[in-house]
């Protein structure tokens, strides 16, 4: 009984609601989760708007150029928090309020070391595989000071983004979007104060956007363990929490890792192939370099409807599974994939009538804009594919199936985006590039689709903790 009190004061959606339709409950969960997505790459929009227009496009191609390696390093961190998100999902979905401490305890403490590994390796060797991709000469020096901040910043950061997964796997959407939003309003203050040197601060150039983000989430994430031990959430980082943090229980961290290393291992070789395709673009220089980080911005937006309904679309098959209820898991696959397409189509649709105003607000070279423009075009239709073979995937991993989903997503990269990138790009030129990416989200799609409807459907699907 005292485990349930707290479950009165938690924000979130009841996925059990017999009252409401499904795609209602979606939405409900949804609002807070899309618009903290927007608001967790806002920061990073914001600073590439600052420093192509009050430094200048080599600013902005600096940072641009450090993106795949970022993401390289911190996607096996994606993983353990996909892993242990499902673990909450399931034990949260059979109200065991002490399994679901300790998964997040478990979580934490590996998390912390990766995330110190992670930060040595940045710091260390980030301008050795700045060089190994060909990064342009002009813009070397400062793609590797930004990246050592932000390597250095890793354990703060990763202990961040794992809590707010954490609290979604309870389907509470609405506490990480409150702390991202001042998030969001730090980085909005600081960065044009560090770069400009406002109030008596330094000039700090490139390196305001590196500071600024470590000082906003930094703010953001001691100010949310704040809140949560005052709300005494279910979640909050107390003692019990802390032991199970350093002393690791090894069989849940397997379960973790067991869920998590594929899907972890998926993004990583989604990261390799970025890296991949970002050493094709700097062949045509800094211009083309600080056009694919525009279009970057741009399409990270258009992707959050559809990484957010996979989100919810996994969260809420974990919980169902976890209280064995099946019969509603078809549920949330079609209103998944109806409101990808809903969603998805609307701002595409957007993008496509604004994009040069969007791709004008952080970039001033004519000719720069004019390459973004074109690359646009050309990919942004195709991420409702991706979304909904993200929403197929995402269910699938709330059972714990992970290994052929991951397999897929793997071969639509390796075998079909890297390749045909590698090939058009010497008849279409830099359009070429982005050719790969709409073929590889229509065979992934293919795929998922196959396996859904002829494996996974057919299984029986068991509590995993």
């Amino acid at each position: 009984m005292q485990a349930a009190a707290p479950q009165k004061r938690r924000a979130g959606v009841n996925i059990f609601d017999e009252t409401r339709p499904m795609w209602q409950l979606f939405g409900v969960f949804l609002i807070p989760l899309l618009l903290s997505n927007i608001l967790q790459s806002a920061s990073s929009l914001i600073s590439s708007i600052y420093l192509g227009r009050l430094i200048g496009v080599h600013a902005l191609a600096a940072v641009s150029a450090i993106f795949p390696l970022i993401f390289f390093l911190i996607s096996f961190l994606i993983g353990l928090s996909n892993g242990s998100t499902v673990l909450i999902g399931q034990a949260f979905g059979a109200r065991d309020f002490r399994t679901m401490k300790k998964v997040a305890g478990t979580t934490l403490g590996a998390s912390f070391w990766l995330a110190v590994i992670v930060a040595l390796i940045g710091v260390l060797f980030s301008q050795d595989v700045l060089r190994w991709i060909d990064t342009p000469r002009d813009i070397l020096r400062d793609s590797s000071i930004y990246a050592q901040w932000i390597f250095a910043s890793s354990p703060m950061f990763f202990l961040y983004l794992v809590y707010t997964t954490f609290l979604r796997g309870t389907g509470d959407s609405q506490t990480p979007f409150y702390f991202l939003i001042v998030t969001t309003i730090i980085a909005l203050l600081a960065t044009p104060a560090l770069i400009l040197g406002w109030f008596g601060l330094p000039r700090l150039g490139i390196e305001a956007a590196a500071v600024s983000f470590v000082v906003s989430n930094g703010i953001s994430f001691a100010a949310m363990l704040v809140y949560l031990h005052v709300r005494r959430h279910p979640l909050r980082l107390d003692a019990e929490t802390l032991r199970d943090a350093i002393v690791i229980d090894w069989k849940v961290l397997w379960r973790v890792v067991r869920i998590g290393v594929p899907t972890g291992l998926q993004i990583v070789m989604i990261s390799l192939a970025e890296i991949a395709v970002l050493s094709f673009v700097n062949r045509f220089g800094s211009s083309a370099t600080a056009a694919y980080g525009a279009v970057n911005q741009v399409v990270s937006y258009v992707q959050f409807p559809a990484i957010s309904i996979s989100i919810a679309a996994s969260i809420f098959g974990a919980q169902c599974i976890g209280a064995r209820r099946e019969d509603k898991l078809a549920s949330v696959i079609h209103s998944g994939v109806a409101l990808n397409y809903i969603i998805g189509g609307v701002i595409i649709a957007l993008g496509y009538i604004f994009a040069w105003n969007i791709l004008g607000w952080f970039i001033t070279s004519p000719s720069t804009l004019a390459i973004a423009h074109g690359l646009l075009m050309v990919t942004l239709w195709s991420y409702l594919l991706f979304g909904n073979s993200a929403v197929l995937s995402g269910v699938m991993r709330a059972s714990g199936y992970v290994v052929w989903p991951t397999f897929n997503g793997i071969f639509a990269i390796w075998a079909v985006e890297v390749p045909a990138a590698y090939i058009l790009m010497h008849y279409y030129g830099l359009t070429g590039v982005w050719m790969g990416y709409p073929i590889a989200f229509a065979v992934v799609l293919t795929m998922q689709t196959l396996l859904y409807t002829l494996v996974w459907k057919k299984r029986t699907h068991e509590r995993l903790v």
